[in-house]
């Protein structure tokens, strides 16, 4: 990486451990402290719009979002200046922190950015029996419980490509979960953008409220904290999409390509280079295999919520 127009260094530039697909450095130097991003170059399951995100986030801050300050960016590399705040707890936010979410939507929705041409995506894969097979061969420690949801994981696939989408299509951050939030001053920061791109209002809509309005797992959704999301949309000037189960198929997909990328890398059984560690593949289809087969069974009590 070349660093150089961050200044000199005062330290070494040091991991900080825990991402889902790429990994990070805090660097500090004569000229502050900055939040380096190392890119996923062996496997990633997108390609990465570097010119298009980089002038998103800018207009983003540009315009008083609560967000790292966008510094530069290459094919490898993302650089933001640190902001020092407090992880989200695996537990509902308040109130207030989920209005303020939907009032932060509301904002970046409109922003008027050129955005080039997005492909058309390709169908879900639905190798799954296949993986099962492999993760058998091959003793992985989630085998069993893999092969006994074959069928669950077939029946997802279906649903994330065949549910409608009833719009309208906005430019957003389209990840915005806990794990990409801080809290400063009790109020939000939203991190890592490098997702952004075009997206069905519903879907983001429904995975940021979900997934800040509940712990753990899905016993303790808090119906008030996902309507304050809502609440603060609508008070942003942001206009709610119709009801449906389009609201969760974003989250639902995603999880479940996470998954399917996880279980690659654990059945390849040599830890790569960039992204995650292997022990967190491991956590993190785990964590899939016995949380998407419960979140879509789900689906009908979701839908509760937007009532």
């Amino acid at each position: 990486m070349n660093l150089s127009h961050l200044g000199a260094p005062i330290g070494p530039m040091i991991r900080v451990h825990g991402g889902f697909a790429n990994r990070v450095y805090r660097l500090d130097t004569d000229q502050g402290s900055f939040a380096v991003k190392e890119l996923n170059l062996v496997d990633r399951r997108w390609t990465y719009r570097v010119e298009d995100v980089f002038r998103f986030e800018r207009a983003a801050f540009a315009a008083g979002i609560p967000m790292p300050e966008p510094i530069s960016a290459s094919h490898h590399t993302l650089v933001h200046r640190w902001v020092e705040g407090e992880k989200l707890p695996e537990a509902p936010v308040s109130a207030e922190y989920a209005f303020e979410i939907g009032e932060i939507l509301a904002r970046v929705h409109p922003l008027d950015i050129p955005w080039t041409q997005v492909p058309v995506e390709d169908p879900v894969p639905r190798d799954w029996p296949e993986l099962a097979v492999r993760a058998a061969a091959t003793g992985q420690p989630w085998a069993d419980e893999l092969a006994s949801h074959v069928e669950t994981f077939l029946e997802i696939a279906r649903f994330v490509d065949t549910c409608e989408r009833p719009g309208p299509v906005v430019l957003t951050h389209r990840d915005i979960q806990p794990w990409n939030l801080l809290t400063r001053e009790r109020r939000p920061v939203v991190l890592d953008w490098e997702l952004s791109g075009m997206l069905d209002l519903s879907g983001e809509l429904g995975s940021t409220a979900l997934s800040i309005a509940k712990g753990c797992g899905f016993d303790d959704i808090k119906p008030s904290i996902f309507r304050s999301v809502l609440e603060g949309y609508v008070a942003g000037d942001g206009t709610l999409p119709p009801s449906g189960p389009s609201w969760f198929v974003l989250m639902i997909g995603g999880w479940l390509g996470h998954t399917r990328w996880n279980i690659l890398r654990c059945l390849a059984g040599v830890e790569a280079g960039t992204g995650p560690d292997l022990p967190l593949s491991h956590e993190a289809v785990r964590n899939g295999v016995r949380g998407l087969p419960d979140l879509f069974g789900r689906l009908p009590e979701l839908e509760a919520l937007l009532v």
